[in-house]
């Protein structure tokens, strides 16, 4: 992970009252990948937004990414 990425972390976190250790960043990003690859680029922002909010919600991080990560990978696109 960058330098610059974790001061991002860090300085955002402040912002929200957020300790950046409670902050799952490789699972995010992997999810981020995953749905961007697997379903479409828009929907990683969302996806990551929607995890926040079950994380929120008291759900396991772990959990909700790694349940995210299975549906974007086995996600098929219609076709036209």
């Amino acid at each position: 992970m960058s330098s610059e990425l974790d001061d991002w972390i860090a300085k955002a976190g402040r912002e929200l009252g957020l300790d950046p250790a409670d902050v799952p960043t490789q699972a995010v990003l992997d999810l981020a990948k995953d749905v961007a690859h697997g379903v479409l680029r828009p929907g990683a922002p969302v996806t990551a937004y929607l995890m926040g909010v079950a994380v929120g919600r008291g759900a396991d991080p772990a959990v909700v990414a790694e349940r995210l990560s299975k549906l974007a990978l086995s996600w098929r696109a219609p076709t036209l």
